[in-house]
């Protein structure tokens, strides 16, 4: 490429161009390398490289062309100096938190938050005697009042999954940094086609790029993305030395991904926004979330912090459990499976799926009810998704 300085640039010309270094062959599209080791010219440059007097590549654990290429591509579409690849969200969330913090450390995240987090935090971080308290995501009183002196990260999603709450991000950032603390932003659901967090006094991008990032289901990774001193250093030295790498393959999905993402996104938020209004309008549904509605609480906080609403779309199916899972059962079209951020639309019973493993009163805090549905609406005809609910909605 003829330039590094990709700010110039537009958010498409980024999603296609940034990042990439032609190799001899002067390949168009951008190359697979799938190696594990380099070979260095002499003794003493492979010394050089491993000293980190002399870039260059050395394993591939932690330095491979195609990986960066992905790494510095949504560095900067998100707006920071750097990123680092992982193999999947959760490895992106772990190596945050392992890098940022220690024993006697605390956390206050959101109870919004996906529920395998609620599991890293509340399980597995606190074998390491880092403590984390869960907060109600919208309201800044409760952050305020969670704030220990030991207070080190402020970690949310937002919007959140499945009920698409809203945080103030500007607002978080600022009692964040009055604290002495990082904030991190989960921004899985929007990408940095819809919502740029850094970009709003965030310290720290993190993202599932399984998801949206792709846009096919096909392949896991995550990345986190931020200041160099940060994402550079200590995090970049759990890759490094942990290991929870993104293969080049993955790599090279991912910024095929990149590449279509802005268009994909605004294709989902069509299809969700008409979806989210068309089932307000269905008798067997109780309540509908989305961020597109004038319902919605966060409604005009979507407008000012987003450029689009998003493509997830939940609703409660009056009756519960059994008709909710009569209304995903029903379905012809649609996949049922956990995942998200497809073409292909997918439906899933989040109390009994993805947030499954939480107990029941911490569903309840969540507002994660039995009769709750949830959609990541893709890329078919509305009308077609719209037929296949009815079904079960008139079952």
């Amino acid at each position: 490429m003829m330039t590094t300085d990709w700010n110039e640039f537009g958010f498409n010309t980024r999603a296609v161009r940034a990042g990439q270094v032609r190799s001899d062959e002067g390949e168009h599209s951008e190359a697979i390398f799938p190696t594990s080791s380099y070979v260095f010219e002499n003794a003493a440059q492979a010394a050089a490289r491993f000293a980190h007097t002399e870039p260059g590549n050395i394993y591939s654990r932690f330095t491979n062309p195609t990986v960066r290429n992905f790494e510095q591509r949504l560095a900067a579409l998100e707006g920071g100096e750097r990123c680092i690849a992982t193999a999947s969200g959760m490895a992106a969330i772990f190596s945050t938190c392992l890098g940022l913090l220690k024993a006697g450390d605390h956390i206050v995240a959101s109870q919004s938050i996906f529920g395998t987090t609620v599991v890293l935090f509340s399980n597995i971080l606190a074998k390491f005697a880092i403590k984390t308290t869960f907060v109600n995501l919208s309201d800044i009183n409760s952050w305020r009042a969670a704030m220990q002196p030991n207070t080190k990260l402020l970690f949310l999603e937002t919007p959140s999954n499945p009920l698409m709450e809203l945080a103030d991000i500007r607002e978080l950032a600022e009692l964040a940094h009055a604290r002495n603390c990082l904030l991190v932003v989960d921004n899985c659901f929007c990408t940095p086609a819809l919502q740029t967090p850094l970009s709003l006094g965030a310290d720290i991008v993190i993202h599932s790029a399984t998801k949206y990032l792709d846009g096919q289901g096909r392949c896991m990774g995550g990345a986190v993305v931020g200041p160099e001193k940060i994402i550079g250093g200590d995090i970049f030295a759990i890759l490094r030395s942990g290991g929870p790498t993104m293969s080049p393959f993955n790599a090279w999905v991912f910024l095929k991904g990149l590449e279509t993402l802005n268009l994909r996104m605004q294709k989902h938020c069509d299809n969700a926004e008409t979806l989210a209004h068309w089932l307000e309008k269905q008798d067997m549904v109780e309540r509908v979330y989305h961020p597109s509605l004038p319902t919605h609480p966060q409604h005009e906080l979507a407008k000012a912090q987003q450029s689009r609403f998003g493509g997830l779309v939940s609703f409660d199916v009056k009756g519960g459990q059994e008709a909710a899972w009569r209304v995903i059962d029903s379905t012809q079209i649609m996949s049922i499976t956990a995942n998200l951020g497809d073409t292909k639309t997918t439906i899933t019973h989040p109390a009994t799926t993805t947030h499954g493993r939480l107990t029941p009163e911490q569903r309840q805090a969540a507002s994660i009810g039995d009769g709750l549905v949830r959609i990541s609406v893709g890329l078919e005809d509305v009308e077609d998704l719209q037929a296949d609910l009815l079904r079960g909605l008139t079952a």
